[in-house]
């Protein structure tokens, strides 16, 4: 079988690609970049004129809630939702009931994915059995079945001792340690930034030391042990500025920034409504800028989701007491390109590199580009449509998110991976 992807802007960072051209596809492969006025035979066709074809983007980081959470995802349901988003290859992270703690766990959801999934996903190992702090996981033993990284996702691991052995592990395991940043003894009940909107809204605030005190914690710990370490959901100014000398330092540190985090601030915080609840919380313009411009100069590598599905009753309870979390595996392709692209913040190399390249690197895997004998994993997005996000036509369970009804542009057109399309808009 052969496919021919003719007319697009192709993007690749692994190359250092950025013309129209044509790509032509043989079974799962890249078989050869075309130039445009080159014929190949093909057994289908897929005209991208005006869009972009990028390396599948990569999520480092999402929910998908099963086992255990059914209620508010499934394994199915999430990775339907990342074939929309035009994401290609998910990581999800291990705070399920029971948690991905082990191999026999890993070992499950890698075959639950083989089952249902169109999308790759590789599992993300717990750092602490049950995700409790305590007792550092069979970390050897889930690397053999699959998974490519620890985090204790949802949480931080506060014993410093015990977080030091996992980093030992996984530097001699060669795997990425993926670190929420939360001291849990500052962030108290903490449930909106503490700068302006906890105060207005009337719930406690979460300060921004909350984050860089673990931020600059795990950067000494990673010095030390020679892990790889990279950041999750940074949210903060100072994050930025500890990434950035950390960086300098030669430590192996890389950093992510949701879309969330560079498209809202707390200012636009309506009202008490728990779809603007997301840990960390939306900070305040400094903050944003901050991202944006570490975005822009390479101090943060990875734009991530943290894709966090929840039943819309539990978002019914108000902020101070609703879970924290909102989807985005379906939303990050148009925020990024409506707040970073269009704003002159990041090229579309640069878009492409965040989002496919990068993570890949990150997580070690042969993936994130388009040179030829590759797998065909390919994201094709119209940079110019202008549409208005309606949770009602998500894949995902989810519907929480702050920015149903807000008008975007960005649109995935298709999703191969593989070679294979596995979603067309």
């Amino acid at each position: 079988m052969k496919t021919l992807i003719k007319n697009g802007r192709v993007l690749d960072p692994s190359q250092n690609l950025d013309k129209v051209c044509n790509i032509l596809i043989e079974e799962d492969k890249v078989a050869k970049i075309l130039e445009t006025g080159e014929m190949a035979e093909a057994d289908n066709e897929i005209d991208a004129s005006g869009c972009f074809v990028m390396p599948g983007l990569i999520d480092l980081h999402v929910h998908l809630r099963e086992p255990g959470f059914e209620h508010k995802e499934t394994i199915e349901t999430g990775t339907k939702a990342a074939a929309a988003g035009g994401f290609t290859t998910i990581c999800p992270m291990p705070n399920t009931k029971p948690s991905t703690d082990s191999p026999e766990m890993v070992e499950w959801v890698v075959k639950k994915a083989a089952e249902v999934s169109p999308v790759n996903v590789i599992p993300v190992g717990a750092v602490t059995l049950g995700q409790m702090g305590d007792e550092v996981t069979d970390i050897s033993g889930m690397v053999a079945k699959g998974a490519l990284a620890i985090s204790e996702d949802g949480k931080s691991v506060m014993n410093a001792k015990v977080y030091r052995e996992a980093m030992e592990i996984a530097a001699k395991e060669g795997i990425v340690v993926m670190a929420h940043c939360e001291d849990k003894n500052l962030v108290g009940k903490g449930a909106l930034n503490a700068k302006e909107a906890a105060g207005r809204i009337g719930v406690e605030g979460i300060t921004n030391a909350v984050e860089d005190v673990i931020v600059a914690r795990d950067i000494v710990l990673a010095a030390e042990t020679k892990a790889r370490l990279h950041l999750c959901h940074c949210s903060t100014a100072g994050s930025v500025v500890l990434l950035r000398d950390a960086k300098i330092e030669g430590i192996d540190v890389t950093g992510e920034v949701c879309p969330h985090h560079f498209a809202m601030t707390e200012d636009e915080i309506p009202s008490d409504d728990a779809n603007y609840k997301m840990n960390p919380p939306l900070r305040s313009k400094e903050d944003v800028q901050a991202l944006k411009e570490a975005l822009r100069d390479d101090i943060m590598d990875v734009i991530s989701t943290d894709h966090a599905p929840h039943h819309a009753d539990e978002k019914a309870n108000g902020i101070a007491e609703a879970p924290f979390g909102i989807v985005g595996l379906e939303t990050a392709v148009a925020l990024t390109v409506t707040h970073l692209l269009e704003e002159g913040y990041l090229t579309p190399l640069q878009m492409a590199a965040k989002m496919s390249t990068n993570p890949a690197k990150v997580l070690g895997i042969d993936k994130g580009s388009l040179k030829e004998g590759k797998i065909a994993d390919i994201t094709i997005i119209n940079p110019t449509e202008e549409y208005v996000i309606d949770v009602n036509t998500f894949a995902s369970k989810g519907k929480n998110t702050p920015f149903n009804g807000k008008t975007v542009r960005g649109k995935v057109k298709y999703t191969l991976v593989a070679g294979k399309v596995v979603y067309a808009d």
